[in-house]
């Protein structure tokens, strides 16, 4: 049922989306847009409700409950980052706007860039290990139930870490500008 649920989420973010961009830039619905955007991390809410009801009514801790842990954290530092990207292309796609700057290529601004989606991801595995460990605690944190909210906790660890690494290799080794290109002069920014 979680997975359902989360599939279910996943699938209600991007209709939510679409409709709440539709309103914006197709009907010019400003206000109903914001409506329908805001709606989106209910969809968060209704699966951390349902998961902690789950675990309440004494369903065993599983691989499903921590899928929805990760799921939250990526939502709640991924989610408005995902909605601004998409919003700026479909103001450019629908309305007219400028196309928005892609992120930067070369040098120490790609550099920055890696680190501050890494910092997402930081807050993202920070909020799943609070809600698995809040889990861990409610089902005991001594019996073999936490084993799986345990593993998911460390999945959420080993993810940071390994996005840390690849963020700071763009740090130790930026890549340069092609020679003459017009970003070469600003990658040392």
């Amino acid at each position: 049922m979680i997975v359902t649920l989360i599939i279910a989420c996943e699938v209600g973010f991007w209709v939510l989306l679409a409709a709440g961009l539709a309103a914006r830039y197709l009907l010019k619905l400003r206000r109903t847009s914001v409506a329908v955007l805001l709606c989106e991390p209910l969809l968060e809410v209704v699966l951390l409700i349902v998961t902690a009801v789950d675990l309440r009514d004494g369903a065993k801790p599983s691989w499903e409950h921590g899928l929805a842990a990760l799921y939250i954290g990526f939502t709640v530092a991924y989610g408005h980052y995902t909605v601004r990207w998409l919003d700026g292309h479909a103001a450019h796609r629908l309305a007219g706007a400028p196309k928005p700057p892609g992120p930067p290529k070369y040098g120490m601004p790609r550099a920055k860039h890696e680190g501050r989606l890494w910092l997402r991801s930081l807050l993202a595995a920070a909020v799943a290990c609070g809600l698995l460990q809040s889990a861990v605690l409610y089902v005991g944190s001594g019996t073999p139930a936490a084993g799986p909210l345990r593993l998911w906790q460390l999945v959420a660890l080993r993810t940071v870490g390994i996005h840390g690494v690849i963020a700071l290799t763009y740090l130790l080794w930026p890549k340069k500008a092609p020679a003459g290109s017009a970003q070469g002069s600003r990658a040392d920014d």
